[in-house]
């Protein structure tokens, strides 16, 4: 390790998640020197997400399929009052991965590229200069000519250079459970079961039996919310093992204030790429890896490594990804102020006043603006959503 650190590398990535580690890749397989430190002790553990990834995304970015489990193709969406409505695609729309599984298989890709891959290697301390950014890692010091922060919902560096924060943040907890009935996604939403988000129970299909992932994202009581939800699913779902804790963690929803900065980049969740309608950060993680891994390599050709010139980053990912923001946003902020009985009354409406033609034809699992849109444009919808705003 030592002897490594003597011959300077060009990009120092601080989190082996997905953004991480796809970056890597991409980076290494054009020649740049690149080191990854995951301060777990393994690649792809603990796990910190629903594992859920669009179909779409697979193709897009080449990612690996063996970690695909089942794929998703009908999900039932629940009201306070518990009116439902069923969605179903004709092809699946989303596919559950084993997170450990795909994490270490672009791990491989990574070092299969050229990358240094080092886990159990926590970044304590991390500086920039005009020679470079400097990391303690351990009781050594790595330079680098690049350092990327992709260390999921972690802001220590992100305050200490200046990024700004998350604008929102929420609490999820989930847990895999054994499951002997499992049946289709399930969404659920209101003031009981999830204040400020929805809670879900997502089939697994593994080798070794059946399972779901039972979850909640709300703004406050997670661990009440979490059992309310297991208690409404657990029977159905013939679950076992209920008395397991969840892991809870906190779900940063917005971009930070500023993704880039001298030797510096922030990419995924550490840069508040998240998806504010759901919290899913998959995509956009390897989204944003790809993105910054190209401003990368032509910085780094160039010897270019300022704010000025990083800068090209955030304004290709707000190129891409802004409208989308906007529009989710905007929906986060009408929908947290729907009471249960509002709620009630959308689901209601999708059962007799025209929505699901406008689902069927605008919704897209990384790509909720056209669908939001449509709702805002559509009398009825709007009147509801509206005067929730109004309240």
């Amino acid at each position: 390790m030592l002897a490594f650190m003597d011959r300077p590398i060009d990009v120092l990535i601080v989190g082996g998640g997905p953004g991480g580690l796809f970056m890597a890749a991409r980076l290494a397989e054009r020649g740049v020197r690149t080191v990854v430190c995951e301060e777990h002790a393994t690649v792809g553990d603990p796990v910190h997400c629903t594992g859920v990834l669009s179909a779409d995304s697979f193709p897009r970015f080449d990612l690996p399929n063996d970690a695909t489990l089942n794929q998703l193709s009908t999900v039932r969406f629940l009201s306070p009052g518990g009116i439902p409505v069923d969605y179903t695609t004709p092809t699946p729309l989303a596919t559950v991965i084993d997170r450990p599984v795909f994490d270490r298989a672009l791990a491989d890709r990574a070092i299969a590229a050229g990358a240094d891959i080092r886990a159990g290697a926590r970044v304590s301390a991390l500086e920039t200069d005009a020679a470079g950014a400097h990391a303690l890692v351990g009781g050594a010091t790595l330079h680098a000519r690049l350092a990327v922060l992709a260390c999921g919902a972690s802001y220590k560096f992100q305050r200490r250079f200046g990024f700004g924060l998350p604008t929102t943040y929420l609490q999820t907890a989930q847990r895999e459970l054994p499951a002997r009935h499992p049946g289709d996604v399930e969404l659920c939403f209101g003031q009981d079961v999830a204040p400020g988000g929805f809670a879900w129970a997502v089939p697994v299909l593994r080798p070794e039996g059946s399972f779901v992932r039972v979850g909640v994202m709300a703004s406050r009581n997670i661990r009440c919310c979490y059992e309310r939800m297991l208690n409404q699913v657990a029977d159905r779902w013939g679950v076992t093992d209920r008395h397991l804790s969840p892991r809870v963690k906190i779900l940063p929803l917005g971009a930070v204030g500023r993704t880039y900065g001298d030797r510096m980049l922030a990419i995924g969740d550490a840069a508040g790429l998240v998806k504010p309608t759901t919290g899913g950060g998959i995509h956009y993680s390897i989204l944003s890896a790809a993105l910054a891994a190209d401003v990368a390599v032509s910085a780094l050709a160039a010897d270019r490594l300022d704010a000025e010139t990083l800068s090209a980053y955030e304004r290709a990912w707000r190129a891409e990804l802004a409208d989308e923001f906007e529009a989710q946003q905007a929906l986060r902020e009408v929908a947290t102020s729907l009471s249960d009985r509002a709620i009630d009354s959308f689901f209601e409406l999708a059962h007799t006043d025209g929505i699901m033609p406008i689902v069927r034809a605008t919704a897209r699992f990384n790509e909720h603006g056209p669908l939001i849109r449509a709702l805002f444009k559509h009398p009825p919808a709007r009147r509801i959503l509206f005067r929730a705003m109004m309240a």
